[in-house]
């Protein structure tokens, strides 16, 4: 059986991990970020179906975020 484990691998590591939370980034550049890819996009049709709970509710989600549009069948 194999694992990834993901994490810091040193407390200097972790140590500089721990502000991240308090990071809060522009709104230009989050407007930069959807123009790039819009919110619900999805980039791998392997993720086709699976709604993340942040866009799922509007409450929490930055901007409203538009329908998806249905996948074409062939």
């Amino acid at each position: 059986m194999t694992s990834v484990l993901i994490g810091p691998r040193t407390f200097e590591q972790l140590e500089g991990l721990l502000d991240a939370p308090e990071v809060v980034l522009d709104p230009a550049l989050l407007d930069a970020i959807d123009e790039l890819v819009p919110p619900g996009v999805t980039l791998n049709r392997v993720d086709e179906g699976y709604l993340p709970p942040w866009l799922g509710e509007d409450s929490a989600a930055r901007r409203r975020v538009p329908p998806r549009p249905a996948l074409a069948t062939a």
